[in-house]
């Protein structure tokens, strides 16, 4: 199956490391992946700042560059979001991109998703020995449905221990523009989050969006505490590696 990544922003500029993993375990589950340089910022900032003409321009970018792929896959449900159920609504006003929005729309999927609901994917052979907790994001669970299929692939993983978030499905409090305009309100909910996180004792706090587990692994950093942040992608990836080195 050809698959092309759509990366999104914050991977692309601050976690490639995100999007590598998840290139490798697609190409594992036998995927040809494809990268379509023109590809843009899905125009979710703007889009919710009230910027329609803005968003436009931009989500026009993103429905070219995808124009003729077979299936799209991204490591955020956020970003994900913004395509399945707002991006109809963008383009509503012109009938050749709206077409062009519903198809893109429909064969557009959040990582964990594709691998689960898609490939029928759970078991990929990783091997992870240490404590995990999992934070799933608003967008990603809430406006997409994906809240099984991470869980699904975290629980196959070999020899990890997984615990249960404290009042997991809180907003950890970024929400893009809105850990902007409303700094301490966002501040106050990542500091719970935070709490939450630490109670658990855990080593790892994984998730499956990058903008959440920036901000709340910010907040960790800042009050001392070392529990590593990391993308879905980047766990399975991990482990698999593991896998590898202790059957090698």
């Amino acid at each position: 199956m050809k698959v092309s990544l759509f990366i999104t922003c914050v991977v692309d500029s601050v976690f490639p490391n995100v999007g590598i993993a998840m290139t490798r375990i697609l190409q594992k589950c036998g995927c040809t992946v494809i990268f379509p340089p023109e590809q843009t910022c899905c125009g979710q900032p703007s889009f919710n700042s009230g910027y329609t003409e803005e968003s436009k321009a931009v989500g026009k970018t993103l429905l070219e560059a995808f124009d003729d792929a077979d299936v799209v896959v991204s490591p955020s449900g956020s970003c994900v979001g913004m395509i399945k159920h707002y991006y109809p609504e963008l383009f509503s006003g012109d009938d050749v991109l709206h077409d062009k929005a519903l198809q893109l729309a429909n064969k557009t999927y959040e990582f964990s998703q594709f691998l689960v609901n898609v490939l029928d994917v759970e078991d990929l052979g990783a091997h992870f020995p240490h404590k995990v907790t999992f934070h799933p994001s608003c967008h990603g669970s809430r406006l997409l449905g994906v809240k099984e299929e991470p869980l699904k692939l975290l629980n196959q993983i070999h020899d990890i221990e997984l615990v249960e978030l404290p009042y997991a499905r809180d907003c950890c409090g970024f929400g893009g523009t809105f850990s902007v305009k409303m700094g301490d309100i966002s501040g106050a909910m990542a500091d719970e989050k935070a709490t939450h996180v630490r109670e658990t004792k855990a080593d790892i706090l994984v998730g499956t969006d990058m903008g959440c587990l920036m901000n709340i692994g910010g907040r960790l950093s800042r009050v001392g505490t070392q529990t590593r942040v990391m993308h879905l992608a980047e766990l399975l990836y991990e482990g698999i590696q593991n896998a590898e080195e202790v059957n090698a």
